[in-house]
């Protein structure tokens, strides 16, 4: 059974403002990754690499659910190391002038036998900086 890794926070900022943070790529190359190919339609691909400039690993996504303001849906791969497909979805609940943000990343097992670079630990860790840091820090500025 491969159990979701689910990461949640409160920000101090409205479901539109973390919406616009989550799919303008000017917005999110302040705080995410730069993502130049990132256009916010169903059935539309990203790519991009971990900051740095090492470029070890190339991500590649494809949008499938957009709700405005609500949901974005997307697969998340490795295209160089695996066929695997995993499925990341950021919901934006709100709640008193403020916005639960709840990701839920599915099928990481699927990456196990990459190494320990693309283990659970490292994705639950990698999550939790990205919303609990750096957007929270981005939104709340």
């Amino acid at each position: 059974m491969d159990t979701p890794i689910i990461v949640q926070y409160k920000i101090n900022a409205l479901p539109e403002e973390v919406w616009k943070a989550l799919t303008d790529k000017k917005e999110m190359k302040s705080w995410y990754f730069d993502i130049q190919d990132f256009v916010p339609e169903v059935g539309k691909q990203f790519n991009f690499y971990e900051p740095g400039g090492e470029n070890k690993y190339h991500h590649q996504c494809e949008i499938l659910e957009m709700i405005p303001n609500e949901k974005l849906k997307h697969t998340w791969t490795y295209p160089d190391f695996s066929d695997k497909k995993t499925i990341v979805t950021w919901e934006l609940i709100p709640e008193d002038n403020k916005t639960v943000v709840k990701l839920t990343h599915e099928r990481i097992d699927s990456f196990k036998d990459l190494g320990e670079g693309f283990s659970r630990k490292s994705f639950t860790g990698g999550w939790n900086a990205i919303i609990g840091q750096s957007l929270k820090e981005y939104l709340e500025k």
